[in-house]
């Protein structure tokens, strides 16, 4: 317990999946914890999970691929909270296409989200945490920012360049003695809505129990992981046990590419 006691967390995506899961076992170790998404629905619960662990907890609304929204949310989180020391750019979207079926329109939808967003996030959080001492950004990337899948051209180039545009970063605040860790994280495919939405769009005749075996069998361990499997992995990354990673990988896949 209280892993991240007294730290500030902003978590984009945070209404659902793994950015709720990550925002509420944030709270639980100690933190304050700022979520935001794109839409309010289904916030109300993840604040009332964060009040029930004893912490406080507000709701920005973002959209993060506005730059005068990350100025804003961060402003206002320094404003409420006095400083920030956890950034988890976790907000991203996906598009099950190939290279040969996806439009322009959607290549540029999920770049824009997915790396843009995390650009502009890293970006502004190093503004505010290299003058309060320090802090850990946490860059979530995929195992198909790893490997590829013919099936998510834009999603695999997305999380591919934030994996590199991470070690930057890193790169950039070390040398400059800023004490700003930056790291990603690697999930392989974890039981969320945005996993069944691809898995309903990749089932042949509807058959979505034949589509997720098919999906679990790329995993050695045999099934696929839970939203708390990632958010312990991002806890470690927040917190000051992972003070000698920076520019890091840690990949939590159940084997997916160790094969």
């Amino acid at each position: 317990m209280n892993r991240v006691e007294g730290k500030v967390a902003l978590v984009t995506g945070a209404r659902r999946g793994l950015g709720k899961a990550i925002a509420i076992l944030l709270a639980k170790e100690g933190a304050k914890v700022v979520i935001t998404d794109y839409k309010k629905e289904g916030t109300g619960d993840v604040l009332q999970e964060i009040k029930q662990a004893g912490c406080e907890g507000i709701f920005l609304r973002q959209d993060v691929r506005q730059e005068d929204d990350w100025k804003r949310v961060i402003d206002e989180t320094v404003g409420h909270f006095g400083r920030l020391d956890i950034l988890v750019n976790n907000a991203g979207v996906g598009a099950g296409k190939n290279i040969e079926q996806i439009t322009l329109e959607e290549w540029r939808w999920v770049m824009s989200v997915n790396l843009d967003g995390v650009f502009l996030g890293t970006k502004h959080a190093i503004e505010a945490m290299k003058t309060t001492g320090g802090g850990s950004i946490i860059n979530m990337s995929s195992v198909e920012g790893l490997v590829g899948d013919s099936r998510m051209v834009a999603y695999d180039s997305s999380k591919g360049g934030l994996r590199t545009l991470t070690k930057s970063a890193a790169l950039h605040c070390a040398k400059r003695g800023y004490n700003i860790r930056v790291n990603t994280v690697h999930p392989g495919f974890i039981d969320t809505v945005m996993v069944r939405g691809f898995l309903k769009a990749q089932a042949k005749d509807g058959d979505v129990e034949t589509a997720r075996k098919a999906l679990e069998s790329l995993h050695p361990v045999g099934h696929l992981g839970e939203p708390d499997d990632v958010a312990y992995a991002v806890l470690y990354l927040a917190s000051d046990e992972s003070k000698f990673a920076t520019g890091s990988e840690l990949v939590i896949d159940g084997g997916f590419t160790a094969q």
